[in-house]
């Protein structure tokens, strides 16, 4: 998606999802200063472009392939092809970055780890999930999970995460990365690279979001073992880089498709890990260019909101355009088949961070914030 409850170890930057800061109470903005780095700078930046992904598939997915387009082209199966396309980016380029600038957290005692990071995630998991459950109840259109009975939702609690699934998952990886932080570097990545090669091979059983929470811990430790090389990268990248990372991405993609080996055991891995350099190489040089690069680091400043608001934000509007939009006669659904998602998309976005607007207003900043914290406090 989709950081933090807290700077980024001694910077000033997020790692996952961020509660509000202070500087941000009124018009999400803020401006460059002196002792933002550039570091922190590009990995904001990422996390910006991983947010919108993150809110552009849910919306091509769940709303825009629901529409009755009857338009005689292919045209709305191009946004469902590119969407999958960036499958092996979004969140694997997520959970690296968080794991970049979760080492500070990591050296931390067990009392401040358990309560600052597995605690505070868990906390915010459950209060979104009873949310989600109420509104996606009540909005039953909207093609996704949702709890339907009281053990369906103690099994999203515990053992099959919902959408809400990156919460669970840093929660999970903080536990492993702090209890396993005295073992050598590979005897933790192995298994880990192991157990993403198993489930994108189709050899697990994994209900839900399951998948995503398998796969994925190979990336947040990568990012916290491999700190000082993915920072030293980002802060090298230059354009022959990014044409590598981006031809190299794009190879590996099309012999993918061509070959049908999406389940080939190691193959999805090996993508995202492509994948994730071009995104990280992407990022450094986007922040180069401030007309694009400083709209998507404030962005990624502010990703917690967008993460946990959007899909209730989402089902609204499906409930509320699907049928219109559908009923469109072919010459006006042509006008729009290939802007749709893109327009609903930053709705969605600007919604979601109106309604985080107004909780924070309403003095609800705990729902952002496990309460009697730090974060509680700037969240407020």
């Amino acid at each position: 998606m989709i950081q933090q409850l807290s700077p980024i170890g001694s910077g000033p930057a997020a790692t996952e999802p961020d509660a509000t800061r202070v500087g941000f109470r009124r018009r999400y903005r803020t401006a460059p200063t002196a002792h933002r780095s550039q570091r922190a700078r590009w990995a904001d930046a990422a996390k910006g472009a991983c947010i919108i992904l993150v809110v552009l598939w849910h919306v091509v997915v769940k709303d825009y392939l629901q529409v009755d387009w009857h338009l005689g082209a292919p045209a709305p199966g191009l946004w469902g092809a590119l969407g999958e396309q960036l499958l092996p980016l979004r969140m694997p380029l997520f959970f690296t970055i968080s794991g970049v600038f979760a080492a500070n957290a990591v050296r931390r005692p067990w009392r401040v780890v358990a309560r600052g990071r597995i605690a505070a995630f868990l906390y915010l998991y459950a209060v979104w999930l009873l949310i989600h459950t109420v509104v996606l109840t009540a909005l039953p259109d909207l093609p996704t999970d949702r709890a339907g009975t009281p053990l369906g939702l103690l099994e999203q609690l515990t053992v099959t995460p919902s959408n809400l699934w990156y919460l669970y998952a840093l929660a999970l990886y903080f536990t492993i990365a702090k209890a396993t932080r005295g073992l050598p570097r590979a005897l933790v990545l192995a298994p880990a690279a192991a157990l993403s090669a198993v489930t994108a091979a189709g050899l697990l059983d994994t209900p839900g979001n399951r998948g995503g929470l398998y796969q994925n811990l190979v990336f947040f430790l990568a990012g916290l073992f491999l700190r000082q090389r993915i920072l030293g990268w980002a802060a090298t990248a230059d354009r022959r880089r990014l044409l590598a990372a981006t031809v190299a991405y794009a190879l590996a993609l099309a012999a993918m498709a061509a070959a049908g080996a999406q389940r080939w055991f190691g193959v999805w891995p090996a993508v995202s890990v492509l994948a994730v350099i071009f995104g990280i190489t992407a990022a450094a040089q986007l922040v180069r260019w401030s007309a694009l690069g400083e709209p998507l680091a404030r962005l990624g400043r502010v990703t917690l909101p967008i993460y946990v608001v959007h899909m209730p934000v989402l089902a609204l509007l499906h409930r509320l355009l699907l049928v219109p939009v559908s009923e469109l006669g072919r010459s006006a659904q042509g006008l729009i088949v290939l802007g749709y998602p893109v327009l609903l998309t930053g709705a969605v976005i600007g919604l979601s961070l109106a309604v985080h607007r107004g909780l924070l207003v309403l003095r609800a900043g705990w729902l952002f914030a496990l309460p009697g914290t730090r974060r509680a406090e700037t969240a407020r």
